[in-house]
C-alpha cells in the first residue's frame, strides 16, 4: 500500500471510532390502510422492558407514496413511560416535499423519512407505550403507507 492509501485508511478508521454511536433497541413500523389513514386511527407501539439505565433518542419513521397530497404532515405522538405512568404528548411537524415538488425523503416511488422526536432518560425495567395519529384538516389522509418508531440508546 502506498502512503496515500495508508493515510486514507487511518483517517477512515479514526472517523468510524470517534463518531457518535447509537444502538437501536426498538424499531417497528405499523401499516396504514390502503384507502387512507383516518384522523382518529391510532397507530400504537410498545417496547419491551429496557435492560439498562441510559439516555435514549426517539425518532418517528414515515413512508409515503406519490398519492400524498401535501408538503407537510403534522403528527401527534402520545407516550407513557411504565411503570411510573409518566405521560407526554408531542407535536411533530414533518417537512416532506420541497418548494419544487421534490420529496425530501429517500426512495423513488415510495419515500422514507426519519424525524427526531426527543431525547429521554429511561431506567432499567422501563417500557414505553406510544401512539401516533395525524393532525391534518383532511379526515382521511391518502399516501401515508406506514409509520414507525425508533428508540436508540445514545452511547
Amino acid at each position: 500500500m502506498t502512503n496515500k492509501h495508508w493515510l486514507t485508511f487511518i483517517l477512515l478508521a479514526v472517523c468510524l471510532f470517534t463518531a457518535c454511536k447509537q444502538s437501536t433497541v426498538y424499531f417497528h413500523y405499523e401499516e396504514t390502510p390502503e384507502s387512507g389513514w383516518e384522523k382518529n386511527d391510532l397507530l400504537t407501539f410498545d417496547t419491551d422492558k429496557l435492560a439498562n439505565d441510559a439516555t435514549y433518542e426517539e425518532e418517528v419513521a414515515l413512508r409515503i407514496n406519490g398519492k400524498y397530497p401535501f408538503m407537510q404532515l403534522t403528527l401527534i405522538v402520545e407516550q407513557t413511560v411504565y411503570p411510573a405512568e409518566h405521560m407526554m404528548t408531542d407535536t411533530l411537524d414533518c417537512d416532506l416535499i420541497d418548494e419544487r415538488g421534490n420529496a425530501k425523503g429517500e426512495g423513488i416511488s415510495q419515500y422514507q423519512y426519519l424525524f427526531p422526536l426527543k431525547t429521554i432518560q429511561l431506567h432499567q425495567g422501563d417500557s414505553l407505550h406510544l401512539s401516533v395519529h395525524h393532525n391534518m384538516k383532511r379526515e382521511i389522509l391518502p399516501g401515508v403507507t406506514s409509520v414507525g418508531v425508533k428508540l436508540s440508546k445514545k452511547e
